[in-house]
């Protein structure tokens, strides 16, 4: 079968009464590459070659925001619910690659009106079960105690994101954060307390993150760590002493703490200039983690 031309794809597209969208994940911040006439039912916004994260993150909220970005990072096919101008739609988003490519280059992101089962009870029971899934996959990919992403999972998240540099030219920003005196939090609250402390405190990173695409994990004890696409270093350094002060400003009391009587954070801040690094993506962040020991 010979290939269709792309003139009448663009007119079928075009013609489909669905909203969609086309995401390039294979460039930074993954930019809009195609909207159809039906998006414009949910959203007035002019999105070509905007971030997708940030598209999401205006129409839904941040925290759906992130839950597309892991999806989207993950390269599978899954459907979220989302409300949009007090309608409720099924995002599905399906990654789409050719037969000889083994990750896909672009996303196709829909808004299904009035998906699933036609009753109420129906609907319902398919949110939860598209709930439930989600949840199962949060349970092998979350830190426990923070919520933030675990160790393995960031790896997954950092190598897919230095891949997408290395062929873009670009560079990753790393900042690691290590709860100063914490040991001896520990030894003064106990675990419970500590548990708590160390949620607020992924909390508050997670809090001043300024993209969707942004990702904080804690990839063991008293170590934060997040990443960022953005590249001038004196930008992420602006940005980790935010994130600094958040923690600060938690106000939480560390008796035998030696700089103030409060939990804090030190922080190292890498930017990798990924088309220069000799190193893969995992020995870069085995050192990187290696160099900023516990």
């Amino acid at each position: 079968m010979k290939p269709i031309n792309r003139k009448i794809l663009e007119q079928l597209i075009a013609a489909t009464t669905e909203p969609l969208l086309l995401v390039r994940i294979n460039q930074p911040n993954w930019p809009v590459a195609l909207v159809n006439p039906a998006f414009g039912n949910i959203s007035n916004d002019d999105v070509l070659e905007k971030p997708f994260a940030d598209v999401i993150e205006e129409l839904a909220g941040r925290e759906l925001a992130l839950e597309v970005s892991e999806a989207v990072r993950s390269q599978q096919e899954t459907s979220l619910p989302i409300e949009c101008n007090s309608r409720e739609y099924l995002l599905q988003l399906r990654p789409l690659k050719l037969p000889d490519e083994e990750a896909a280059r672009f996303y196709a992101a829909y808004w299904r009106l009035g998906s699933g089962p036609d009753t109420a009870e129906g609907a319902e029971m398919h949110h939860a079960l598209l709930k439930a899934k989600r949840r199962i996959r949060d349970l092998s990919r979350d830190d426990p105690v923070t919520g933030l992403l675990n160790s393995r999972a960031f790896a997954d998240v950092f190598e897919h994101d230095w891949a997408v540099a290395a062929r873009e030219n670009g560079k990753l920003s790393l900042v690691i954060f290590t709860l100063e005196d914490f040991d001896t939090y520990l030894e003064v609250f106990g675990r419970h307390a500590t548990d708590s402390c160390l949620r607020r405190v992924g909390q508050a990173i997670r809090r001043c993150l300024r993209r969707a695409s942004d990702v904080a994990a804690r990839p063991d004890g008293k170590r934060f760590v997040v990443l960022s696409h953005a590249s001038d270093e004196d930008g992420v350094r602006e940005f980790a002493g935010r994130i600094s002060t958040a923690v600060r400003e938690l106000g939480l009391h560390h008796p035998r703490a030696m700089s103030s009587k409060f939990v804090s954070v030190s922080y190292v801040v890498s930017v990798a200039d990924i088309s220069a690094e000799e190193r893969d993506a995992s020995d870069f962040l085995s050192e990187l983690l290696g160099t900023v020991a516990e």
